[in-house]
């Protein structure tokens, strides 16, 4: 390989981190293409800095910069809130961006969140110069696109992911290599108990039931969405526009049950925007010209979403309010996850020809001594989706159809897929409220 100007580029992590100064804004590559060598060195240089912003979606490293010794130093701008940085952010010691996945590009593009130094774990550059943006293009790609200093750490570990999905060599500050696997994360939750794994089965049979050959499906993280993936072996030509998938898509594409043939939109691609996973789904996209993947700009934009027939969201929630708001971002004033692209595909997949979204959760929480459907919010909870949004509920208990239904239609409806040790107890609370005769 002979790319002009690449070896100049080339130098040591301590060196390209370099250009971090206190008080810029830093974007991460986010899901399995965390770039810690990079992270690692610019976390060696903290005392050096001070009020350095750390931006990123969800992460699986340790996330050194939300340690109690960096305060001062580096602060963490949570864009989406996973497990390794909700500690730091409900102590006070990171920050939270309330916001639409599909709209974190356009604050970064009108300049509403500027980013200085975009760092990213790319692919090794092709013969013409392009390094691919691997298992991960979310807002990473949109950041880069628009960061004043872009350093990478170039690994040939990291798939050759096809689609809007590449960045020119040319673009880059400085470039590390290393040669190391990717994190891998599996959908598969070990300590998930039996009856659990048969309340996501009960709920999963229910979801497959509205979907229809021909559909083209969006699954949010988490154990329901991968529960769904088994009942879908009979069904025929379903296609995929979904910000992100995992292992489990894999054996639906091999069986010919996911191929893309009848999409209305961007037929015979599986569309996405990330993966997260492990090496099994991480070799199965690379170089594979079924998959495309672009921003999350794109992807997750409603408009783009409803241009796809038959399309069905499907995401969760962690809790429902007898009116159908929902909240699945915090719980009370403790922010837990984030906005992500909830909202995106349901407004999507409410406008498309045919379509559908699906809110799924178990009924109850904490061996059933918590119920998610309640008569009120917990004081502080976010409404990521709005009771004028909400379709479909689906809990083990059934399925709640709620697009049309007046107040006390929909009440009637909620508390019939509670489960049944909280129903009289939500059916006198909405008496109370007069949601109810």
């Amino acid at each position: 390989m002979s790319i002009p100007n690449y070896k100049s580029k080339v130098v040591s992590a301590e060196e390209a981190v370099k250009v971090i100064k206190s008080g810029d804004r830093v974007q991460l590559h986010a899901n399995n293409a965390y770039p810690d060598v990079l992270v690692e060195a610019m976390c060696d240089r903290y005392k050096e800095l001070e009020n350095v912003k750390v931006a990123h979606l969800t992460t699986f490293h340790k996330a050194p910069y939300v340690d109690p010794k960096m305060a001062g130093h580096f602060v963490h701008e949570a864009l989406f809130t996973a497990g390794n940085v909700r500690k730091a952010l409900n102590e006070g010691r990171a920050d939270f961006f309330p916001v639409f996945l599909s709209e974190i590009g356009w604050l970064i593009e009108l300049g509403k969140l500027p980013i200085d130094v975009c760092v990213l774990h790319l692919s090794p550059p092709d013969e013409h110069g392009y390094c691919s943006y691997g298992v991960s293009n979310e807002i990473t790609k949109t950041g880069a696109e628009n960061a004043k200093i872009i350093i990478a750490q170039i690994n040939p570990q990291m798939p050759r992911v096809l689609g809007d999905n590449f960045i020119h060599v040319s673009k880059l500050k400085y470039i590390v290599e290393v040669d190391k696997p990717l994190i891998e994360v599996s959908m598969v939750d070990a300590d998930t108990s039996a009856e659990e794994k048969l309340v996501y089965q009960k709920i999963a049979e229910y979801i497959s039931s509205l979907i229809c050959d021909g559909a083209t499906l969006q699954m949010g993280i988490g154990a329901i969405p991968d529960a769904v993936l088994p009942f879908l072996k009979e069904k025929r030509n379903l296609g995929i526009h979904t910000e992100m998938f995992s292992d489990g898509l894999i054996e639906l594409i091999d069986l010919g049950v996911v191929n893309g043939e009848k999409k209305s939109f961007l037929p015979n691609k599986v569309v996405s925007s990330f993966v997260i996973g492990t090496k099994l789904v991480f070799d199965y996209i690379n170089n594979n010209p079924l998959i495309e993947f672009r921003s999350s700009k794109f992807v997750n934009d409603p408009v783009n979403i409803s241009r796809n027939d038959n399309m069905v969201s499907i995401n969760s929630a962690i809790q429902v309010d007898l009116s159908g708001q929902v909240c699945s971002d915090s719980m009370g004033t403790r922010i837990f996850s984030g906005f992500g692209g909830q909202l995106d595909f349901v407004r999507g997949a409410m406008r498309s020809k045919g379509g559908r979204s699906i809110l799924a959760f178990p009924s109850t929480t904490k061996n059933d001594t918590i119920s998610k459907i309640v008569p009120t919010l917990a004081l502080g909870a976010g409404v990521v989706t709005t009771r004028a949004d909400v379709m479909t509920i689906i809990t083990e208990y059934g399925i709640a159809d709620l697009y049309g239904k007046t107040l006390r239609e929909r009440v009637k409806l909620l508390i019939d897929v509670a489960h049944p040790k909280f129903r009289e107890e939500l059916e006198q609370k909405a008496r109370e409220f007069k949601w109810l005769w």
